[in-house]
């Protein structure tokens, strides 16, 4: 064969591989989940959401944006948390947040119910808020991701078991996955505390992050 056929048959060799590598990947993109676009995720809670007394940036949903940003995962995460809410005053605003929205979120990470524990509210009045608001978002097209609370020792061991209850057995009647206590290794520990013995600290909110980053991940999916 002469030089210029082999230069010939190299170059359809060459074709055919780079045309096989391109259909492979083709494939395999289609069967990976893909996080290309940009995902809008909500983080409607009370002050342990809104990032009380800390600077821009150290807040739950910047930095929740930022660590699914560094594992590849394009997401916008938007704070509809508001210092001192009840379940009561989150279920009210609702359609005024999301409304205002251009797009609706890919996903809502409710947490709410810990200042209705304080306040020593009827637990049953807060998962009947809950109960709602999670409907309300399914409704408008979005997932939910329900972040729990747990009661304070002090309210009694009735008082604890309601409360602490009430967010699985919401997860369970919505077939929404729970990640069981946002405030998870944090609670307790002065040294991820605001002074105050009760609000993350921005060391606080990266290990809180960190914890509910793999149900973000699983749940967006």
């Amino acid at each position: 064969m002469s030089g210029s056929g082999r230069l010939r048959d190299y170059g359809d060799a060459a074709g055919f591989v780079q045309g096989a590598i391109a259909a492979f990947l083709l494939l395999f993109v289609a069967a990976t989940p893909s996080f290309a676009e940009t995902r809008t995720i909500v983080a409607y809670g009370d002050s342990l959401m809104a990032g009380y007394q800390l600077k821009p940036g150290e807040g739950f949903a910047p930095q929740l944006e930022k660590a699914l940003r560094a594992k590849g995962i394009s997401a916008r995460v938007v704070s509809g948390a508001v210092s001192g809410d009840t379940t009561a005053a989150g279920k009210a605003r609702v359609a005024w947040v999301l409304g205002g929205m251009k797009t609706k979120p890919d996903l809502v990470i409710l947490g709410l119910g810990a200042n209705d524990m304080l306040r020593g509210l009827p637990p049953a009045q807060a998962r009947a808020n809950l109960d709602a608001m999670i409907a309300d978002f399914k409704k408008r097209g979005s997932k939910v991701l329900v972040a729990g609370m747990l009661a304070a020792p002090n309210l009694g061991k009735a008082y604890a078991t309601e409360f602490n209850g009430m967010y699985p057995a919401l997860a369970r009647k919505h077939a929404v996955p729970l990640y069981p206590f946002f405030m998870k290794g944090v609670v307790a520990n002065k040294a991820l505390l605001l002074g105050d013995g009760m609000h993350p600290n921005p060391a606080g909110v990266s290990v809180i992050v960190k914890g509910i980053l793999p149900s973000v991940e699983a749940a967006l999916r």
